[in-house]
């Protein structure tokens, strides 16, 4: 046993241990009912387009987990999975190895093991949430939304859209190039921060929504 905590509480297994403590604290809270599953909001939010995307921050987020091929699944599942297989591979190494440069080489050997098994891990996890997800958001179709960006065109845009059950949700929004075009020589018809615009359609691909002016939508000329 002292052999055990040496090793849990020694380099570099102990740069994992309280954060595992921490993961575990989490999800005995998570199992009462007491915290949120997806408190990060940084995992299935990054891909299906809802909440802030990769553009919005530079730090830790949406962003990150996408780049590495972990996103598509809510982001505490996969810092827990990050946490808990680097503790176990840096905690087998530790046990085996001793000195300072094989102890930093077990570090690295840590966190590309416990990447390349989140990255398997989230596999078949993305494609069981991702179907309810990519439901949920088509009922947005058909809705009227406020552009909250200076623009929207082919490749940017976000925008607040409201349930029916009052529920609201910041999405990611495009306008087609061609009707952007046409909005250049037409005033009113441009969507910036505020406009009102209409979700036309879903793109489950790129995950965002396809959005035009809401007066256009009926006919009636913009105000």
């Amino acid at each position: 046993m002292a052999e055990f905590f040496d090793a849990a509480f020694g380099f570099p297994t102990a740069l994992f241990t309280f954060s595992l403590l921490v993961v575990a604290v989490y999800w005995a809270f998570v199992l009462v009912g007491g915290l949120d599953m997806d408190l990060l909001g940084a995992g299935a939010d990054a891909d299906t387009g809802a909440g802030a995307g990769p553009e919005d921050g530079d730090g830790p987020g949406p962003g990150w987990f996408a780049f590495l091929g972990l996103g598509g699944v809510p982001g505490t599942v996969v810092l827990s999975l990050l946490i808990a297989l680097a503790w176990f591979v840096s905690l087998a190494g530790s046990a085996l190895l001793d000195g300072a440069f094989l102890r930093t080489l077990v570090l690295a050997v840590a966190l590309i093991a416990a990447w390349a098994g989140t990255r398997l891990a989230v596999l078949p996890l993305r494609r069981v949430l991702r179907r309810p997800v990519e439901a949920s958001l088509r009922d947005f179709v058909g809705l009227p939304c406020v552009i909250r960006t200076g623009r929207v065109g082919p490749d940017f845009g976000q925008a607040e859209v409201t349930a029916p059950d009052g529920s609201s949700a910041i999405v990611q929004v495009r306008r087609p190039a061609m009707d952007v075009a046409v909005a250049g020589g037409a005033e009113g018809t441009a969507l910036t921060a505020g406009s009102h615009a209409l979700i036309f359609d879903f793109d489950p691909a790129g995950q965002f929504f396809w959005v035009m002016p809401h007066d256009a939508a009926f006919d009636r000329p913009a105000v």
